[in-house]
């Protein structure tokens, strides 16, 4: 019997955080540095990477006030039963707010790097997962993008270098432009990878309208491309199904 389809889900979790409308990010701006009011959505976003084979997160708070010193990447693999995790922290806010991207993952890799992005301001990076021997071999990356298109730019050549020598890779994370934005095509240049089937709208969550945040893959083929709602978060979250090309 052939194997199954690897489950893959790329998460904005917003560090737990609720927001579901544009009026809440001033209202509900305390749950920027409280941690109040995060538990359920955690526990709701565990459930959700249940299913998966592999999760990529972006804003998980590694330790901070507003995780209440909590790691919410370990947090979730204990929840959702994920035997490995991995994480990265970017940016921190003094003991107040922190963030990272987290790697869940139902199989340990072979090898994971954490890679610091260039940009104007410092505090964006990229974990890379390697999985796999021989003809079996490909590598994973979650990040999470600069908001200007300049750092962006500089970003995705940065990528595009990494990922330049994978025929088999898959590329995950919040990106903050659509896959179709001038600043990607050094990342095609220089990769085999290729945009999603079809773009899917992520942001805002309660009515969305920008693509933000998408799955490349090459060397697989994709099944299932499709957004799916994460607990309170502002993004929606992409879940996506491969198998070797």
């Amino acid at each position: 019997m052939a194997p199954r389809p690897l489950r893959l889900l790329s998460c904005n979790i917003q560090a737990g955080h609720s927001t579901r409308a544009y009026r809440d990010y001033l209202t509900r701006g305390w749950g920027h540095v409280l941690p109040a009011g995060k538990t359920g959505n955690l526990r709701a976003i565990a459930e959700l990477a249940r299913p998966f084979d592999v999760v990529g997160l972006q804003e998980s708070d590694p330790g901070s006030l507003r995780s209440g010193f909590a790691n919410q990447t370990r947090l979730l693999a204990e929840q959702a039963g994920f035997p490995y995790w991995t994480h990265r922290p970017n940016r921190r806010v003094s003991r107040i707010a922190s963030s990272a991207n987290g790697l869940l993952a139902r199989f340990d890799p072979l090898r994971v790097e954490h890679h610091a992005l260039p940009g104007r301001i410092g505090g964006r990076g990229v974990t890379l997962a390697r999985f796999g021997e021989g003809g079996d071999a490909w590598v994973l990356a979650v990040t999470h993008l600069s908001l200007g298109v300049a750092s962006r730019r500089m970003q995705l050549d940065f990528l595009g270098e990494l990922l330049a020598d994978h025929p088999r890779a898959v590329l995950m994370g919040d990106f903050n432009c659509p896959a179709h934005a001038r600043e990607m095509e050094g990342l095609y240049r220089r990769t085999q990878l290729m945009p999603p089937p079809a773009p899917v709208a992520t942001f805002p969550s309660w009515e969305p309208k920008r693509s933000l945040d998408h799955v490349f893959t090459a060397g697989f083929r994709v099944h299932d491309y499709r957004t799916l709602p994460a607990a309170g978060s502002d993004h929606l979250a992409v879940a996506i199904e491969i198998e070797p090309a």
